[in-house]
């Protein structure tokens, strides 16, 4: 983008929505570290005029537990500013009265205690790390292949993310490993889902065209801000690799 055309488009902005692990902080067994310079970004832009959200695929942990975390690393965060995949989860199972199969990471199971799960009808799976066993997913392949019409979501479709001693997988890699095996089609709850999108522009009553995402995802972050509407802009850290450019 041209300068000018990008100086003019910064000028109509009126929010932005950050991405969080591998923009504000690299996660890690000890809870992870901040970027150097993301906290006082983050200072400078709930300064501003702008409307400041963030929008994480995190489902390793409850918005609470992971909120918490990031304040005692210094950022100036609150629950409510938050959008991850597994409240927005809980809103589609009651809308639709459905009993998920959960695959989970232990530290976001309760997200889910207001939902019914005995006798399952779909499965719900989300970067469940070391969860992510064998016997953990013959199980959920179980409930799946045994009804009539399996129904399966997935908490992003994420194919790695970056921890401080290297990448990860991420669910995105299991969610097709289920889909492959039960001929069916998950209904991705998270980024770059637009309705997961929209419901962060709903919550600070703007247009797209006014938005900017900042992440550190070239697909998930940049490229599904973009096909909302929204403007994009990829950082140099995180899961980023010269190797896409």
């Amino acid at each position: 983008m041209a300068a000018t055309s990008w100086e003019n488009s910064v000028k109509s902005l009126k929010g932005v929505i950050l991405d969080m692990c591998g923009v504000l902080y690299d996660a890690g067994e000890d809870g992870g570290t901040p970027i150097p310079g993301s906290v006082e970004a983050v200072k400078r832009l709930k300064a501003s005029d702008l409307q400041v959200r963030f929008c994480t695929n995190e489902t390793q942990a409850t918005r609470e537990v992971f909120v918490a975390k990031l304040q005692r690393m210094g950022f100036d965060i609150c629950v409510s500013e938050v959008f991850s995949p597994a409240p927005a989860a809980v809103a589609v199972l009651k809308e639709r009265g459905l009993r998920p199969h959960l695959l989970v990471y232990d530290g976001v199971v309760p997200e889910f205690d207001s939902v019914e799960k005995a006798n399952p009808n779909c499965v719900v799976i989300g970067d469940a790390a070391e969860k992510f066993s064998y016997q953990n997913l013959n199980d959920a392949f179980r409930v799946l292949i045994g009804l009539e019409k399996p129904v399966l979501f997935s908490l992003g479709r994420g194919k790695y993310y970056k921890e401080d001693e290297g990448l990860n997988l991420d669910v995105g890699v299991y969610m097709k490993a289920l889909e492959y095996a039960c001929d069916v089609e998950a209904e991705v709850i998270g980024k770059p889902d637009p309705m997961f999108f929209q419901k962060v522009l709903d919550d600070m009553g703007i247009q797209s065209q006014q938005t900017l995402m900042i992440g550190d995802d070239l697909v998930n972050d940049v490229g599904g801000a973009q096909h909302c509407g929204m403007k994009g802009v990829q950082v140099r850290t995180g899961k980023y690799s010269s190797v896409w450019l």
